[in-house]
């Protein structure tokens, strides 16, 4: 048995760990932090430790920069990830810090997803940090402003790292093939595709050239080409963590987007978290907010096919439902825009949230029974239908000694232009007849008589109602 295990091959060390950069100037990317003059370069060069968050992606060398920074400040490094570890951990990371003072060393403490540490657990490091015992350098994919307490935040200088670009993914993929597979021959387009199956991800670039190497090596397959990375790699996965900074930064940018009237920038984004795995019912419910909060009555089509999107994706499910989706993606994108009802519906909700409790007119209120008619409930009240034009005009519909507020304010864009036509020529109707004016108003609403309703939908994107009754296409 003995001289079996002998017989083995030792297992070989990941290409990422023999990729570890040994030196500062071989570190991918990062020239913002690391050129000349730079941040992190002149405290390396000054050989003054300071703690410090380095928050970026994963693969950008977070714990390369930790490690180096030990080496050249000649310090002990211990390190810990907030995945695995505990209180009970922590404990032992400082004691560890003690014994290396006492034998004349600092030591630097690395934490790796420190966001993943609750409060308590991030408190616990703040005595030492601040008695000069260790230098704290955690590292986190998430924003620190929200996910690291402030007190360990104020003891700290944040470095935000980037996504290695395409230079620095494409002499990183140059290193590795010479270290691991230099007999092993890739075709461009096969570079091509492993550098942005890699997404800026250093780690995971190692990773998928071992990955193809073992699969090359098995179906004996050289020069690689593009067919055969596709062929030996799982289906790629954009990155971000679902419900982490980088999923919201990207359904901030479809938001946006979609508000901005860009159809190929919306339907970009869209298929970016779609790819990157997000619930596309997820999606779906957001376009039902874009089509309330930024299109609004100016188009009220977008909230009907919005709902009808979603609908449809729970009948078809995935990739059928998608299309709808991107459907609706791009007709709000390409729909006339008003946030008018969203700032009317804000400006009210925060009125009454401040205000008193005032009582409803006497006019308005209900009177089932007999007793409340004696009260003067619902007296005097003008039915609308019965009135010409079916508007009431000079009426009070708002309690006792309330001023319209005028929050709805219409824009002049697609249907919303004629609803502020509409509006327009009521409040002139009203302030004829509280100045005892005669009702000939009634017959010359501005805009023409197709003003005093509202037009049914109708028309095409292009048509009327994506650009109805104003010159703004939005």
């Amino acid at each position: 048995m003995t001289d079996l295990f002998d017989a083995l091959e030792p297992p070989q060390v990941p290409l990422a760990e023999r990729m570890r950069p040994q030196t500062l100037d071989e570190v991918a990317g990062q020239a913002h932090l690391l050129g000349p003059g730079k941040p992190l370069r002149l405290a390396f060069e000054s050989r003054r430790p300071h703690s410090m968050i380095l928050w970026g992606p994963p693969g950008v060398g977070k714990t390369t920069l930790a490690r180096l920074m030990a080496r050249g400040f000649d310090a002990e490094f211990v390190a810990l990830s907030a995945v695995f570890s505990g209180v009970k951990e922590i404990r032992e990371a400082i004691q560890q810090a003690q014994a290396a003072k006492a034998r004349g060393r600092h030591t630097i403490l690395f934490v790796d997803e420190v966001h993943r540490f609750n409060k308590a657990q991030q408190d616990a490091f703040l005595p030492y940090v601040e008695q000069g015992l260790v230098t704290f350098i955690g590292a986190t994919t998430e924003n620190p402003s929200f996910e690291v307490n402030s007190a360990l935040l104020s003891r700290a200088a944040v470095y935000v790292l980037e996504s290695l670009d395409h230079d620095a993914m494409a002499r990183l993929f140059e290193r590795a093939h010479a270290i691991a597979c230099p007999r092993l021959g890739f075709d461009e387009d096969a570079r091509e595709r492993l550098i942005g199956f890699a997404d800026g991800d250093a780690r995971r670039l190692m990773n998928l050239i071992e990955q193809v190497q073992v699969a090359a090596e098995t179906a004996e397959v050289d020069p690689v080409s593009a067919a055969f990375v596709d062929q030996a790699l799982s289906r790629n996965l954009r990155r971000f963590d679902k419900g982490g900074e980088a999923f919201y930064d990207q359904i901030s940018a479809l938001h946006k987007s979609v508000r901005g009237s860009d159809p190929d920038a919306s339907l970009y984004w869209l298929c970016r978290m779609l790819d990157g795995g997000a619930d596309p019912l997820y999606l779906g419910r957001r376009l039902i907010r874009m089509a309330v909060e930024d299109i609004g009555l100016a188009d009220p089509r977008a909230l009907e096919i919005a709902l009808n999107a979603c609908h449809t994706y729970e009948r078809l499910g995935s990739p059928e439902g998608e299309l709808a989706l991107a459907q609706a993606t791009i007709f709000m994108a390409c729909a006339a825009k008003s946030n008018a009802a969203y700032k009317a519906y804000n400006a009210a909700r925060a009125f009454v949230a401040r205000d008193g409790s005032r009582p409803v007119p006497l006019h308005l209120r209900n009177a089932p029974t007999k007793l409340m008619k004696a009260l003067d409930y619902g007296k005097a009240y003008r039915y609308a239908h019965d009135e010409p034009e079916a508007y009431a005009a000079g009426e009070n519909y708002l309690p006792e000694g309330m001023q319209p507020p005028g929050w709805y304010q219409p824009t002049p864009r697609g249907l919303e232009g004629k609803i502020g036509q509409k509006l327009a020529w009521l409040r002139e109707l009203d302030r004829h007849a509280r100045e005892g004016g005669k009702q000939d108003a009634r017959r010359t609403p501005p805009g023409g008589e197709a003003s005093r309703e509202v037009p049914a939908s109708k028309g095409t994107p292009g048509e009327e109602r994506i650009n109805a009754g104003g010159d703004d296409p939005s």
